[in-house]
């Protein structure tokens, strides 16, 4: 008994440190955001928040500038950067983000 509360304390543990690992690798990405957009996505102005975003609208922005569907001085070459899984790793962690008032 004693082994198997071991083991899963060790393998949850081990989940929890992949999430935290995830999440320090979507902090990373999303920190080049933070150039125009602030950090955290709280824009000091000039350009839109991100932070509190719409998860769903955030994707589909960046499809747009990626597709070349919206017109961008520098995000459409951004966006190209990005797979599809950063890109909903970071719309997840914008929302995620306190909006700013």
């Amino acid at each position: 008994m004693r082994n198997l509360f071991i083991g899963s304390a060790i393998f949850l543990a081990g989940i929890v440190g992949v999430q935290a690992s995830n999440l320090n690798q979507t902090r990373y990405i999303a920190a080049n955001c933070a150039n125009c957009h602030g950090t955290n996505g709280n824009s000091a102005g000039g350009m839109e928040s991100l932070s509190g975003y719409d998860r769903e609208k955030f994707i589909s922005v960046m499809k747009a500038f990626k597709s070349g569907e919206r017109p961008a001085t520098i995000m459409h070459q951004l966006s190209q950067g990005y797979s599809d899984e950063q890109v909903a790793a970071m719309a997840d962690f914008f929302a995620g983000q306190p909006k700013k008032r």
